[in-house]
């Protein structure tokens, strides 16, 4: 069988705070949406703007950080995989679907918090050190809970 590939990379900003919740386990989720943003000239050449909408949920340590640091505004670049559900609607009875993108890796870009629109035009400014991370189901090789973060990820 070939190789399949299932892979988003995204950079964009944050639609609006992200929703933090736990499981019963106690294992962080957060949800929020990303914006990305192209411009293309129309068949009579005029410039026109598209805003695309991404629904993106992060797991464990990925959560924590996304919770902590990203604010609605807020610049950054994700990697992850697409992942569709589908649902009976209890009124209506009809089947529901909905594509979120599962987040893998995460670099923190632009400013503090909510600081992420500068830099427009498609040049995106990144911090001295940017905060980036993977799920924890990346290997990692340090001592902080196998969520390969270290104290130098941390922008500040």
């Amino acid at each position: 069988m070939a190789k399949s590939v299932n892979k988003v990379i995204l950079i964009g900003n944050l639609g609006k705070d992200p929703e933090m919740r736990y499981t019963p386990q106690g294992t962080a989720v957060a949800k929020f949406t990303l914006a990305t943003n192209e411009r293309f000239k129309d068949k009579d050449g005029n410039w026109q703007d598209r805003t695309e909408w991404h629904n993106l949920v992060a797991f464990a340590r990925t959560a924590e950080i996304v919770g902590e640091y990203l604010k609605k505004g807020r610049t950054c670049y994700i990697e992850g995989s697409l992942r569709t559900s589908s649902w009976d609607d209890k009124e209506t009875g009809q089947k529901k679907y909905r594509t979120e993108i599962m987040v893998n890796d995460l670099v923190l870009l632009g400013g503090g918090q909510g600081q992420g629109q500068g830099g427009g035009g498609g040049h995106f400014e990144e911090t001295a050190a940017p905060a980036r991370t993977r799920s924890a189901a990346a290997p990692a090789n340090d001592d902080m809970g196998g969520t390969g973060i270290t104290d130098d990820d941390i922008p500040f």
